[in-house]
């Protein structure tokens, strides 16, 4: 008896830890990026709906890869996939990979040394038992899913590397092709885990654009959030991977970074670097907003501002303050440097996913937007930009 009733305790077991991996990392992500859309949608019309069909389209920053789902195949939840990225007419997505999120995330302080969010999530989700205790192998396992991805199915997803490949995806497009560009890269610089050799290895696996900081100081320097605060610059290694990171063709993203990090990239020599989420302060002063005077600082620079999508950065949960947040972006950095980044999937709401991506052109029509004003924010001057900063091949 004995040994019946414990057989059956293990059976129970079993089954709740079976439904514990199956179900928690879904509700965890459902909870974690609400959409606040209509339930028929936003309106648009039949002319927004065809300037959309005919636009080239880029965006710069979705955290997709982090929640371990089929990208291939359409989904009930979250902003995006490769399906819902087709649908809207999108040609080039950048997947990041997010490593480390500390416990209490604030766009105030956080500590390096707070409990990490990503860890449970990775145990949960039955990751790989090595991307749980190392950043660098987190980012690994999540570009591996990409890759992965691509080669189930080369005719609608593609990475890009090289301006070669970004010249190939556009053709193809060009010519009737339902195929998404794929650029990897990374949250924050934590994964090369203080060791200038890992940008390599992060490289070879297919890395091309790499944030210095997240949500944290790290081995870089300061973080917009971090306990540095504003005076904790650009560290000396930090120095080294941006010199490296230029001379690899890799884009140096600024999101998350603190405003002295900001003057120190923008003080080296030659940088570049993008914005890839982000709204802009002047008008929506949001801690999480830089101010307009480094914004303006990374556009004088050559760099983009991508505007994000959700309320904290944009002060509003409709379309239409997207739109007026781009409106303020060519305002102050002027219309060849403004370009999207949604943060998809990136524990954030959106008022719309990836497959209705078309309210935000009726949006910046309805803002008064000329048809090649939209054209160069929706994502001809992210395509200009990778032409230039990508390596050749």
């Amino acid at each position: 008896m004995l040994k019946r009733i414990l057989l059956g305790l293990a059976t129970v077991l079993i089954i709740a830890a079976a439904a514990f991996f199956i179900f928690a990392p879904a509700y965890v992500e459902r909870g974690l990026n609400p959409m606040t859309m209509p339930e028929n949608g936003w309106p648009v019309s039949a002319e927004a709906q065809a300037l959309h069909d005919r636009l080239v389209i880029g965006d710069w920053h979705a955290d997709t890869l982090l929640w371990d789902r089929n990208i291939l195949k359409r989904a009930e939840r979250g902003h995006t996939d490769v399906p819902r990225l087709l649908e809207g007419n999108v040609a080039v997505q950048v997947f990041t990979t997010v490593t480390k999120s500390p416990r209490g995330q604030n766009y105030g302080e956080n500590s390096a040394e707070a409990a990490d969010n990503i860890t449970p999530l990775f145990m949960g989700q039955l990751r790989p038992v090595s991307s749980w205790f190392s950043l660098k192998n987190r980012a690994l396992v999540q570009a591996r899913a990409l890759e992965r991805a691509a080669a189930r199915d080369p005719e609608s997803l593609r990475v890009i590397r090289t301006q070669a490949d970004l010249a190939a995806v556009l053709e193809a497009r060009e010519g009737g092709q339902k195929l998404l560009g794929a650029m990897l890269g990374s949250e924050g610089g934590h994964p090369l885990e203080g060791d200038i050799a890992n940008l390599d290895v992060m490289y070879d696996a297919g890395f091309r654009l790499m944030g210095l900081t997240h949500f944290f100081d790290n081995e870089l320097g300061g973080s917009l959030h971090g306990e540095g605060g504003s005076g904790n610059g650009l560290s000396e290694f930090g120095h080294q991977v941006v010199e490296q990171m230029m001379a690899k063709g890799m884009v140096i993203d600024l999101a998350h970074a603190s405003p002295q990090m900001v003057r120190d990239v923008l003080a080296i020599e030659g940088t570049r670097p993008i914005l890839s989420h982000t709204g802009i302060h002047g008008h929506c002063s949001s801690a999480r907003n830089l101010d307009d005077e480094l914004v303006a600082g990374i556009a004088a620079k050559g760099g983009l501002i991508g505007i994000g999508y959700w309320a904290d950065v944009v002060c509003g949960r409709a379309p239409a303050d997207i739109a007026a947040s781009i409106r303020a972006a060519i305002a102050l950095v002027g219309e060849d440097h403004v370009s999207l980044g949604s943060d998809y999937d990136g524990s954030v709401d959106a008022p719309f996913d990836a497959a209705h991506l078309s309210a935000l052109t009726q949006a910046l029509m309805d803002a008064g937007l000329t048809e090649t004003q939209i054209a160069k924010v929706m994502g001809g001057n992210m395509m200009a930009y990778l032409a230039e900063v990508l390596p050749a091949e």
